[in-house]
């Protein structure tokens, strides 16, 4: 497991949530869990005016897809299995975005 991770979503939201993206620093990496933010199917916010820097989009894999921010969560690490990619060279999109939520910046 690495920070800045896509894995696939293995538990019931998959239809509306087929990612998730690990955002915890891999220096605590001995814990049991992992914080992630759910990578959710963009056409469900075309009705929404969200912050573009609180929700960022990425497209992964031909697909558009918000970085759901406020719903970071920690899951346990063995969810986490199925690695797709990752988002390293976007890590200051995603940074921007945590700090807009912890932060107001």
């Amino acid at each position: 497991m690495a920070r800045f991770s896509i894995y696939k979503n293995t538990d019931d939201h998959t239809k509306t949530t087929p990612y998730v993206l690990d955002v915890q620093t891999d220096l605590l990496s001995d814990l049991n869990t992992r914080v992630v933010i759910p990578l959710r199917n963009s056409d469900r916010y075309q009705h929404l005016n969200t912050t573009q820097d609180l929700m960022p989009r990425f497209s992964i894999q031909g697909r558009d897809f918000i970085l759901d921010t406020p719903k970071m969560a920690a899951i346990p690490s063995k969810y986490l299995t199925k690695e797709i990619g990752n988002l390293r060279d976007q890590q200051h999109v995603v940074i921007a975005a945590i700090d807009r939520l912890f932060h107001g910046y």
